[in-house]
């Protein structure tokens, strides 16, 4: 059976309706005003963080682009401490690690590459900073942790130049010289037209193959 009320009934019903379930709707608008006022106002708090951000980078770039290594680290550190989790941060540290490099301190660029190649984003830089890793394990004579480095990559697609010639140093450096020629001529298949020195992997096939017909492992 259909209810019909007039307009009085109409009207208590609503008033009693409010009165039971008005607190609820009051607090349910509160909140989801309050909810878009925090979400706006993270918004901008993030992008003050990402400007923040960008101005340590850029600092320590320059600073490091006018050679002045000590200067710079304090921005870096700035980053690390404060920005942890910003791309930034980890392209400071690739930035931070080939300038400790240049300057004879590979010890110390060990650590900014691990962190990195653990905390970059997007993905091809934490393998460009795994790449650079391999490179200075390998300068250093850890020919095995290098390699263990490049074998361990979840993902070498669009550096499979680099890691073979990579792996062709490695080997050389083991004396697997018809291995390591292998290697640099896969390394030379796979550079894009343009990029790369094919002429500099020519060399290095040329040294390994007449280092091994001197002792016997020629490629």
């Amino acid at each position: 059976m259909v209810e019909i009320y007039d307009s009085h009934e109409q009207s208590e019903r609503v008033k009693n309706w409010l009165r039971e379930n008005g607190g609820a709707m009051v607090l349910g608008l509160i909140l989801a005003f309050g909810g878009l006022y925090g979400f706006k106002q993270w918004q901008l708090w993030s992008q003050s963080k990402d400007q923040q951000a960008s101005a340590e980078y850029q600092v320590m770039v320059d600073l490091l682009g006018g050679g002045n290594l000590d200067g710079a680290v304090a921005n870096y550190e700035t980053l690390k401490s404060e920005f942890s989790d910003s791309a930034y941060t980890s392209m400071a540290a690739l930035h931070m690690a080939s300038a400790r490099v240049e300057a004879g301190q590979a010890d110390i660029a060990v650590p900014m590459l691990e962190y990195a190649m653990k905390n970059a984003v997007p993905g091809p830089v934490r393998t460009i900073a795994r790449e650079r890793l391999a490179r200075v394990k390998l300068d250093q004579g850890d020919a095995d942790g290098a390699l263990s480095l490049l074998n361990a990559a979840p993902d070498e697609t669009g550096f499979e130049a680099q890691f073979a010639e990579i792996r062709g140093d490695i080997l050389s450096r083991q004396g697997e010289y018809a291995a390591a020629a292998e290697q640099y001529r896969l390394a030379q298949s796979l550079i894009e037209q343009g990029i790369g020195d094919q002429n500099y992997l020519q060399m290095k096939i040329e040294a390994v193959d007449e280092a091994g017909a001197e002792t016997g492992d020629a490629g």
